[in-house]
């Protein structure tokens, strides 16, 4: 697929933690993020063994619910913004050069608000778990 989903979210390089939607259903969404070695992050997040910050990860999957959330959702002058965090799970290092899968599911909508939760592994293996809300509020420029 090609990166149509920017027209759906605000953000971009260098804080676009995306690369591909990869599937789409209708209370679903899984994406791919490849993870450099050149990240500017890993120059200080434990430059000896570098791992990618959690809060990083979670942003991918922030971002894949935001992609979500602009096609289901008639988002014309409004931008998703995140409202709740709960159930973090860390269970797992992402590394340079490992690819970021990334899965979303829509547990409920109501109104602009919409209730997730989020999964986000690699090769496999579950790196980071977590339930999230997130709204479509206006965009004031």
């Amino acid at each position: 697929m090609p990166q149509d989903f920017l027209q759906y979210i605000p953000h971009r390089p260098p804080f676009l933690f995306v690369d591909k939607v990869i599937e789409e259903t209708t209370d679903t969404i899984k994406s791919e993020k490849f993870i450099d070695s050149n990240e500017s992050f890993f120059q200080g997040h434990y430059p000896d063994r570098p791992i990618m910050p959690g809060v990083l990860i979670f942003e991918s999957i922030f971002q894949t619910g935001a992609i979500m959330m602009g096609k289901r959702i008639a988002n014309e002058g409004r931008i998703p913004v995140l409202t709740r965090v709960n159930n973090i799970k860390l269970k797992h290092a992402v590394n340079p050069n490992d690819t970021l899968e990334i899965e979303v599911i829509l547990k409920e909508l109501i109104s602009s608000a919409a209730y997730m939760t989020g999964k986000a592994s690699v090769n496999g293996k579950v790196a980071v778990t977590l339930d999230f809300t997130a709204m479509l509020v206006e965009d004031v420029k």
